[in-house]
């Protein structure tokens, strides 16, 4: 062969890996828009993120982490509980933590967090599962570059793996396992790799979320992935507690229950200790209340002690407290705490958080206006802003939305820039 032909067939070459470089270029790129950003759990979507105080849960938290180092085995770590006990909290700081981790003392990149999903009925993409295993392969594959490659070869050789239609199975396989398995000699003697699933009752559709964790169970069993542990929050719904007993789930699961005390209360694992957690929460929130209002009188430890006890072993209920003291410049917060200091506690177990809506919907102008618009905002699949709720309600009953949602602060977003949409804080708001 002359110097020319080689020369030729050298330039073939370099022009076909560009190309093919290319291809994957534009795949990954492609990976990167499906991907609900939203959905991680360090999202600027999910901001102010909620996440336990130092020196809070430390017991649970200790609990959850010895089950994500254990090297033996996969596992689904599985906590659950009622509205407003600060899953999601839990949820952000075990995935923080273990994205501070490294896989190896080596590598300057590659975490122990290989992906997460916080699910939310308020967002369309983030309460269904046709973006969950395309979501996770994205951060896993940002998080280790070496499989970068082989997954954009594979969406480029099955471009419907993105298509939220597809089958979940289909999905699973090729954005899931076959992910795993190539980083299986990768992590061999390595510490556990975690993924992080938040709010599983957010998932607005029951036989989705079934063929979800009958999938991650699925994929769990395989015997050649690296140790991989799912840490799962949900509410403790009856058809979640069924799927979770399934015969092929129950063997991964690794149960954190919510409990109920001696006393009828609501508390978590580290029960007793959630008291305390509260009033450190509550003594936080103060401290920043008097940074910004040197004149404001701080609470006397008796005060915090009533107020976490009105708050019923729920962090929902202590950070709407906290909201509605502080959040609102038109009212005095010495006069929003004694009227919170006023709630009674003589109310039966999970009821706390509607007994505080109810005076916080007593404190508006026009309670019965206001009661109508916060149902309006908590009903709507997709959230709409202020001017289309306006419309949505008519002449009549949509003038003075602004106002009215202004005085409801404490229990929604309501952004400044009227184009965006308001959202509730929590979904007990939906239940009451």
């Amino acid at each position: 062969m002359s110097d020319d032909q080689c020369q030729y067939f050298h330039l073939l070459s370099l022009a076909c890996s560009l190309t093919s470089l290319t291809v994957l270029q534009g795949t990954w790129a492609k990976l990167s828009e499906v991907a609900v950003k939203g959905a991680q759990y360090n999202s600027r979507e999910r901001q102010p993120h909620p996440k336990c105080l130092q020196g809070t849960r430390v017991d649970l938290l200790k609990h959850i982490h010895g089950f994500l180092d254990d090297t033996e085995k996969n596992q689904l770590v599985w906590l659950h509980g009622t509205a407003g006990v600060g899953k999601s909290a839990v949820a952000f700081t075990v995935a923080e933590r273990m994205r501070g981790l490294k896989v190896t003392e080596e590598t300057h990149v590659e975490k122990r967090l290989a992906g997460t999903f916080f699910f939310s009925r308020k967002h369309t993409k983030r309460c269904m599962t046709g973006y969950f295993f395309a979501t996770l392969v994205y951060q896993l594959a940002s998080n280790f570059p070496s499989i970068r490659k082989d997954v954009s070869r594979a969406i480029r050789d099955n471009p419907a793996l993105l298509d939220p239609d597809t089958p979940l199975c289909d999905q699973m396989e090729a954005l899931f396992l076959k992910p795993l398995r190539w980083l299986r000699l990768r992590l061999r003697g390595g510490p556990p790799l975690s993924f992080v699933v938040d709010a599983l009752d957010e998932c607005t559709s029951e036989p989705e979320l079934t063929d979800l964790i009958l999938s991650l169970a699925q994929a769990l069993r395989e015997p050649d992935l690296p140790v991989t542990h799912i840490l799962l929050t949900s509410r403790s719904e009856s058809y979640i507690s069924k799927l979770f007993q399934n015969h092929e789930v129950r063997p991964l699961v690794r149960e954190i229950p919510v409990r109920t005390s001696g006393e009828g209360g609501i508390i978590s694992l580290d029960g007793a200790d959630v008291d305390n957690d509260i009033c450190t929460f509550l003594r936080h929130s103060f401290e920043e209340l008097e940074s910004r209002h040197p004149d404001f009188p701080r609470p006397s430890e008796v005060d915090l002690a009533k107020l976490a006890s009105r708050a019923g072993r729920r962090f929902i209920v202590a950070s709407t407290m906290m909201k509605f003291i502080i959040d609102d410049e038109d009212n005095d917060p010495h006069d929003r705490l004694q009227l919170m200091l006023k709630l009674t506690s003589e109310l039966l177990p999970g009821t706390e958080v509607y007994k505080l809506y109810d005076c916080i919907l007593s404190t508006c102008a026009e309670p019965k206006r206001a009661y109508l618009h916060l149902s309006i905002v908590a009903a709507l699949t997709d959230p709409l802003p202020i001017s289309q709720i306006s419309s949505l309600l008519g002449p009549g009953l949509g003038r003075d939305v602004q106002r009215t949602l202004i005085q409801l602060r404490s229990v929604l977003d309501v952004p400044t820039d009227s184009t965006l949409p308001v959202n509730i804080h929590h979904s007990s708001i939906r239940d009451y």
